[in-house]
């Protein structure tokens, strides 16, 4: 009989300690998470994405699945995201399209790009560079301009994101030119159509530009920056080209929504560090056209605010009423 009490007298107390002890976290990731794109499948973003998103599978033992969300500057993909539980399942690889740019562009945004999220990780850069359908008289910027002189309102330029649209209207201005914008969802779309003598010309990023380029359906005239990239070093920059006071380039990171666990934040920038300094993903990266590096969450998050005052200027000085 004490025996049995004795032994009723533990469990109970057991059950005590187990209701009372918090509940055992399981380590993170101990499921798929979630990569959003804001831009279609082929794009730069997506290609340089899935990269990312099977080595940090790789890395923290759970699949990434990459899901794209493309549309309305990117801003689609940035409000999912913005109010998505802060778990480290939703993740987001995006460009100044939706954190610099859009809040310029656009007469209001559903977010805001600093308090609504959490900076994991800068990825690296998006050279972009400027392309034309090559059945076009120009074949230097310099030739372009002078043509766009003689035929204002005549050259066409498309654009995918942001910075296409910024860089067009920014070389209108500098350049003094009138030329004619036509916007589209994506970058994939819009390569199609400048292939098919639809519209004349785009800056587009590398990873998307470059295979047209070297397939000759595309003739590559310049990069977007003050000076030449090491990835294609036979092109001018902006400036050699005869364009003063034109430098723009898109970058690429990684976030959560506002909240994300400390120790989540730390284990995802050490993933995203590792990548970016193992040689080999770093060389199929700069085959895409893809300026891999990275650095700390505290960086980025500095670099994201800087960025955004930054482009608030440029998207000034170009003339373009938000929309």
């Amino acid at each position: 009989m004490l025996l049995r009490t004795l032994r009723a007298a533990m469990l109970c107390s057991a059950a005590i300690v187990s209701l009372a002890a918090p509940p055992v976290q399981a380590a993170y990731p101990d499921k798929p998470v979630s990569l959003i794109v804001p831009f279609p499948a082929g794009s730069g973003t997506d290609a340089v994405g899935r990269i990312f998103a099977a080595e940090l599978g790789n890395i923290l033992g759970q699949q990434v699945v990459v899901e794209n969300k493309p549309g309305a500057n990117a801003t689609i993909a940035a409000q999912y995201v913005a109010r998505a539980k802060p778990d480290g399942y939703t993740l987001f690889v995006t460009t100044n399209t939706s954190h610099s740019a859009a809040p310029f562009l656009m007469k209001s945004v559903s977010y805001d790009p600093v308090k609504d999220f959490t900076p994991i990780a800068r990825g690296g850069n998006l050279p972009f560079i400027l392309v034309t359908n090559p059945k076009q008289p120009y074949k230097s910027v310099e030739e372009l301009i002078e043509y766009a002189r003689k035929n204002p309102g005549k050259v066409s330029y498309a654009s995918g994101n942001s910075t296409g649209i910024v860089a067009g209207a920014t070389l209108a201005r500098r350049a003094d030119i009138d030329l004619l914008h036509v916007p589209y969802k994506g970058t994939p779309q819009a390569l199609t159509d400048l292939v098919g003598g639809q519209v004349d010309m785009m800056f587009t990023d590398l990873a998307s530009g470059l295979p047209f380029v070297q397939s000759g359906q595309l003739r590559a005239l310049a990069v977007s920056t003050a000076q030449r990239s090491d990835i294609v070093p036979d092109l001018p920059s902006m400036k050699e080209a005869g364009v003063e006071n034109f430098d723009l380039n898109s970058w690429n990171g990684y976030f959560g929504p506002a909240g994300l666990p400390p120790e989540v934040v730390s284990k995802l920038n050490a993933a995203i560090n590792q990548i970016v300094a193992n040689p080999e993903t770093k060389k199929r990266l700069a085959q895409l056209g893809f300026d891999a590096f990275s650095g700390t969450p505290e960086s980025f998050a500095e670099f994201v605010s800087e960025q955004r005052d930054l482009w608030g200027n440029l998207i000034k000085d170009a003339g373009i009423q938000a929309q």
